[in-house]
């Protein structure tokens, strides 16, 4: 049965995603392009505050080497792109999907919530992570569009997933693997930003790779420590 704590982080999406669509309707493109400078400034922030965690900057370099040269290799923004239906008249469609999407399922507290359910049943923490995910979407969705509804769908398989075989994965939890973990979800993001601000084109969706490597390249690492 699926743990109660990921139901309610997915429905706070879903809500604040709806909530934001209907008032970005109402928002004037000027100041909706404050709001969008506004998002990828405060992602490039919590970018930089995740990396300060990293624990090997050689793990978090070889992870997001081999995860970026996987996910190019196979396109997978591209492929994500289609999956969930990009439409051409929409160009924030996937850019929305993917930017929620890795803002809300590669931090530690994702990680670390999601373990804590499924072990002890404590939900305290994706409950809070809840709050703060329905109201980032409602500022997300506001500004990316209905690419954001749809990163429901991945905190949903996520954090479902993390339940549901917390059991296996409960070393994640110690610090050489969450400070590494931490580390590639912040350059992500702060890939993110710099695509947000139109800085430069960034597929971020490519990198994804990297967040399943990370644990294991950290693994590789404390083989030689």
């Amino acid at each position: 049965m699926l743990n109660i704590s990921v139901i309610v982080n997915t429905v706070a999406v879903i809500i604040g995603s709806l909530l934001g669509l209907f008032g970005g309707k109402l928002l004037k493109e000027r100041y909706r392009k404050v709001f969008f400078q506004v998002i990828g400034l405060l992602t490039m922030g919590l970018g930089i505050s995740m990396f300060l965690d990293t624990n090997s900057v050689l793990v978090v370099l070889g992870s997001l080497i081999v995860g970026g040269a996987v996910g190019e290799f196979f396109d997978i923004e591209e492929k994500i792109g289609r999956l969930v239906g990009k439409r051409s008249e929409d160009a924030n469609f996937v850019k929305g999907f993917i930017t929620a999407s890795v803002l809300f399922v590669a931090g530690p507290v994702t990680v670390i919530g999601s373990l804590r359910a499924g072990l002890s049943g404590e939900n305290e923490l994706i409950y809070i992570k809840s709050l703060m995910d329905g109201i980032s979407s409602v500022m997300l969705a506001a500004t990316l569009g209905k690419g954001v509804l749809l990163s429901a769908a991945a905190v949903y398989l996520v954090q479902g997933g993390l339940v549901s075989l917390a059991g296996v994965l409960s070393f994640l939890q110690t610090p050489q693997y969450m400070g590494d973990f931490s580390g590639v979800g912040g350059l992500m993001l702060l890939g993110l930003g710099i695509r947000l601000l139109e800085i430069k084109e960034i597929k971020v969706g490519n990198f994804l790779p990297a967040l399943i490597l990370s644990p294991i390249f950290t693994w590789v690492s404390m083989l030689f420590t």
